[in-house]
């Protein structure tokens, strides 16, 4: 790390696409649901539209077009969701070691509910290292990219907003972070980004950072 660029007191992971591969599966696991109960979205309009938000996010994206998914959607995608991690989720690679080399405090802060984050952390071996320190949008009023979550989880840390530092991969999680004054870095290194610029994306949302390899974690 750059000897110039003070050290966080406090490191906020986002979790799907930073430290699990799950949003190719996750946005193929909503396509698949969607077109089950009529609805048509490709993978590429689901990463485009709904990465980095939560579900609540897919329910009013519909509404606003006049569409109201059935009650028993959002249940299905779940099980759906759940049942695909189990067992297809891996980390992101080099995560691990990252994690294990830590010395700042650490916590995750997802849009995911906390059944999902607590089964990928688990599926993937990355639980032991937050230790229940797991904050979720189902814990807050407005997910991202409203800054709610993350100041929410500055404040579960007893740490100061502004000495925070976010890992993100989404455009929304970025504005989150930035809302709630965190310096943020964009992280490029999931499979969703394999097609699609990840670098231009995040960085024209405004983090302050974009790598691509978690090897180069504390590289300037």
């Amino acid at each position: 790390m750059d000897q110039d660029r003070p050290k966080p007191d406090l490191i906020i992971f986002d979790c799907d696409g930073v430290l699990v591969d799950s949003e190719l599966l996750s946005c193929r696991c909503l396509s698949e649901v969607l077109a089950e109960f009529g609805f048509q979205l490709s993978v590429a309009q689901a990463l485009e539209l709904f990465l980095g938000r939560s579900t609540a996010a897919i329910g009013q994206y519909y509404r606003e077009r006049g569409e109201i998914l059935p009650d028993d959607f959002l249940p299905c995608l779940k099980a759906r969701v759940l049942e695909t991690f189990a067992g297809a989720l891996q980390p992101i690679p080099g995560v691990g070691a990252v994690l294990s080399e830590l010395k700042a405090p650490h916590c995750v802060a997802s849009s995911s509910d906390i059944d999902r984050v607590s089964l990928s952390l688990d599926v993937t071996g990355l639980v032991s290292h937050f230790d229940g320190r797991l904050y979720t949008a189902q814990m807050v009023k407005h997910g991202k990219p409203a800054p709610d979550l993350f100041l929410y989880a500055a404040e579960r840390m007893r740490a100061d907003p502004s000495r925070a530092l976010v890992i993100e991969d989404s455009v929304s999680g970025v504005l989150a972070a930035k809302a709630a004054g965190m310096n943020v870095w964009g992280f490029v290194g999931g499979s969703h980004y394999r097609a699609r610029d990840g670098h231009a994306i995040l960085t024209a949302a405004g983090a302050d950072r974009v790598f691509a390899r978690m090897s180069d974690f504390w590289e300037a």
